[in-house]
């Protein structure tokens, strides 16, 4: 009777733990606004010259952690203000499950938020100061908070959302600056310009 019970229990702790696995090689991406489920298991492309990435938001607390989150994830969001002596780069094309089909892969656009964010309303704005912030990925989004420093555009659809930019910001190109967007609420205290 031991030995039946035993098994019994043995069995359906092995079917529990089968049927709970995730073993279709996808990851959950579950992010809301500053709060985040963190996946640290990224997945690529099948093709390793690409730099498609599938990865859920990282979390940055200090130079260190900026610069392997802007490597990792095409969300970043600062847990406290950061200061840093170097520059700071913003590249890589990154995907994510599609709203409306979550085993289709659409682009995702870069975005650095520098805000906490409870119950829908910003907690705790952050600064990032920095000499210079590069951008080189489509469609990256600044989004609340400040960055200190002069930011040099070199890519289409950059936004800024309910941000301060206490510097400059330099397009490399006319037709980035025609696809700048920013909101009512974002300011840069310099010139908006092609360099």
């Amino acid at each position: 009777m031991k030995i039946k019970s035993f098994l019994l229990a043995l069995f359906l702790g092995v079917a529990l733990l089968v049927g709970c696995s995730n073993n279709d090689g996808t990851t959950n991406d579950t992010t809301n606004k500053g709060t985040t489920t963190e996946d640290k298991g990224n997945s690529t492309t099948e093709n390793p010259g690409d730099t498609d990435v599938v990865s859920s938001a990282s979390l940055a607390s200090d130079e260190e952690t900026l610069k392997k989150a802007l490597k990792d994830s095409w969300i970043v969001l600062l847990k406290n203000d950061i200061t840093t002596d170097k520059d700071i780069v913003v590249e890589g094309d990154f995907t994510k499950p599609d709203k409306n089909d979550s085993n289709k892969m659409v682009p995702a656009g870069r975005t650095i938020a520098l805000y906490e964010n409870g119950d829908n309303n910003t907690t705790k704005s952050y600064t990032l100061t920095t000499p210079k912030v590069t951008v080189k990925s489509k469609d990256t989004k600044i989004e609340g908070g400040a960055i200190i420093g002069d930011i040099y555009v070199e890519a289409d659809g950059f936004e800024l959302e309910n941000a301060k930019i206490e510097g400059n910001v330099y397009f490399s190109k006319q037709e980035y600056k025609d696809s700048f967007k920013m909101d009512d609420k974002s300011t840069v205290t310099g010139v908006q310009e092609v360099k």
